[in-house]
């Protein structure tokens, strides 16, 4: 296998954020939600005009994990005000790391993990959180192998449906 480059996305990119962000997020969850609830997030989660928008937000970064210049997995991060919820100008929020199925366990979401922690120490962070669904055990293992703790839990709707995610945080300094 070829290695694996992490690279910045810019607004150029943005119709293959869409096709990846819609893929894994639906390889993910489809199976624990209604149809017509992943097909609202889908559409109104990852439309044009609002990926537009977090690719432009200066406060946000968006990462592509490729191989072969195929795009296998992707990660979002927020500082400042973009923040989903606690908006801590001393915190960097993993908004989303997602790689495509067939690439799970090759170490993708560990190196896009790793560029987040690099990011949040180029931002001389203090420490960095993320809300991961509780149905989600992979996930939650993985950021708990990577020194992350549980803090709280906060609601995140999935069209119709209200779900709980536990909030996680990893301190840095």
């Amino acid at each position: 296998m070829n290695p694996i480059e992490i690279i910045k996305i810019t607004i150029s990119n943005i119709t293959e954020l869409q096709r990846i962000g819609r893929q894994t997020f639906k390889e993910t969850f489809a199976d624990s939600n209604s149809e017509e609830n992943m097909k609202s997030y889908l559409e109104e989660g990852f439309s044009l005009e609002k990926l537009t928008k977090e690719v432009n937000n200066e406060n946000s970064e968006f990462y592509f994990a490729k191989i072969d210049n195929e795009v296998i997995g992707y990660l979002k991060v927020n500082f400042g005000e973009s923040q989903t919820e606690l908006k801590d100008n001393k915190a960097l929020e993993i908004e989303r790391i997602y790689v495509s199925k067939e690439f799970h366990g090759k170490n993708v979401g560990q190196l896009l993990y790793n560029k987040a922690i690099e990011v949040a120490e180029q931002k001389d962070s203090e420490y960095v959180w993320l809300g991961v669904w509780e149905q989600n055990p992979r996930a939650i293992r993985f950021y708990e192998k990577n020194g992350f703790v549980v803090f709280d839990k906060h609601i995140f709707k999935l069209g119709n449906d209200e779900q709980t995610d536990i909030m996680m945080k990893l301190k840095l300094k």
